[in-house]
């Protein structure tokens, strides 16, 4: 997905979530997120099921409720993100960087979380 395209998107997302009959939910399921800027991102319930966001700068986004089932993120830095009641069952989350994150009810059901790192640090 090009960056135009995704910022049309979250654009859209940040009208539906003030008021959901302007705008509309982010449906990035499926998406090449690969190395994508998503930091400080407002992705409450956004659908990110099975995207692929490898080494994709999550830091500090509020992925509050937000659906990231069988997604890739793989390297992906989530250092200060917001994942209450985030849908990560199946996710691949091999080396991503989960420092400071906020996990309650998380649902982190047969997520593979091997390498991750959960200690704040840089990664530059």
């Amino acid at each position: 997905i090009n960056k135009q395209k995704l910022n049309k998107i979250l654009l859209g997302h940040n009208l539906w979530l003030n008021d959901n009959k302007t705008g509309k939910r982010a449906d990035l399921s499926g998406a090449n997120l690969d190395d994508a800027d998503l930091s400080g991102a407002n992705l409450i319930r956004a659908d990110l099921s099975g995207a692929s966001l490898r080494r994709a700068n999550l830091e500090d986004a509020n992925l509050v409720g937000a659906y990231l089932e069988y997604s890739d993120l793989r390297g992906a830095n989530l250092i200060g993100a917001s994942l209450i009641l985030a849908e990560l069952e199946g996710a691949y989350m091999f080396k991503a960087y989960l420092g400071h994150t906020q996990q309650g009810y998380a649902n982190l059901s047969d997520a593979i979380l091997g390498g991750a790192i959960f200690r704040k640090e840089s990664i530059h």
